[in-house]
């Protein structure tokens, strides 16, 4: 009888009482903060860390979770009676984890009488709510009771088709983060000017530049409603400040006629380049071909 493991990490951003409740195994993020090394979700909420965000000296910088750790709960889940892993990690294009849960993996395989245990290493080729919401509806359909296969096609399905629409209020982060360069910071402060960007198949481009703070949750409901895919859950996402998150919400609902289907609050994978004052979306696009 199958017995199936979902585990991820932090940058996910999934609430910890939602992960408690759906059994989803959440591995914590290293975090440096000037100088000091910090466990994302363990030593401070996403709130204290936007208090951290705006008090540091330097950017708090992350690093990834080892391999070692990785095959630690690979052999925690097999002495569990786990006869299945699935491993959905941050994007490989901007992190090592994916490699290192790869290592893991092999690592496990290759142990002296080592379980049959099955591990599946995914890469989510997204960030923050791009695989926080789809780990979280893979883990309700475990708990109904479907298969491995069909969990594993499900989430493959989504991160084909993921697409994440977000827009920050201040340069100021991405300026220090090195995204954006002091100049073009300088006067895109002075011209009003809000990105609108978006995070699809490992990447990250800047899709739109829309005028003034009235004009970004607009842009965001534009590019919403021009790339999902039929009638596909939207899941929205805010950081330090709620009502743009609220006012997105409530936009969207009206446009799509149904309920957003959950709310997150940015994590530092999100929050260290944009800053604790953001606002975004997450669809199902249509797929690439």
């Amino acid at each position: 009888m199958e017995k199936l493991l979902i585990l991820t990490d932090t940058a996910c951003d999934i609430p910890q009482e939602t992960a408690e409740e759906l059994g989803i195994r959440v591995l914590p993020i290293p975090l440096e903060v000037d100088g000091m090394g910090y466990l994302e979700g363990v030593d401070f909420t996403k709130e204290e860390f936007y208090d951290v965000l705006n008090r540091c000296v330097k950017i708090p910088t992350t690093s990834h979770i080892t391999a070692h750790q990785f095959l630690e709960e690979y052999e925690r889940a097999a002495q569990e009676g786990y006869t299945h892993v699935i491993h959905v990690t941050i994007n490989s294009k901007g992190s090592n984890m994916y490699q290192a849960a790869l290592q893991a993996k092999g690592m496990f395989g290759e142990e002296p009488d080592a379980p049959q245990m099955k591990i599946k290493v995914i890469d989510s080729k997204t960030y923050s709510l791009g695989y926080g919401f789809p780990v979280t509806e893979a883990a309700r359909m475990v708990q109904k009771g479907v298969g491995y296969a069909a969990v594993r096609d499900y989430l493959l399905d989504w991160f084909d088709t993921a697409e994440v629409y977000f827009s920050v209020y201040t340069l100021q982060f991405a300026k220090k983060s090195g995204r954006i360069s002091c100049a073009a910071a300088f006067v895109g402060e002075l011209l009003g000017l809000r990105p609108i960007l978006q995070i699809s198949q490992g990447e990250m481009n800047i899709v739109e530049k829309v005028r003034g703070d009235a004009n970004v949750i607009p842009g965001l409901c534009r590019w919403a409603e021009k790339r999902m895919a039929e009638r596909s859950p939207f899941v929205v996402i805010s950081g330090e400040l709620d009502a743009p998150g609220d006012e997105l919400t409530e936009q969207l609902e009206r446009k799509f006629r149904y309920s957003c289907s959950g709310r997150y609050k940015a994590g530092a994978s999100i929050a260290i380049n944009a800053g604790p004052k953001v606002v975004g979306v997450l669809v199902k696009g249509a797929k690439k071909r």
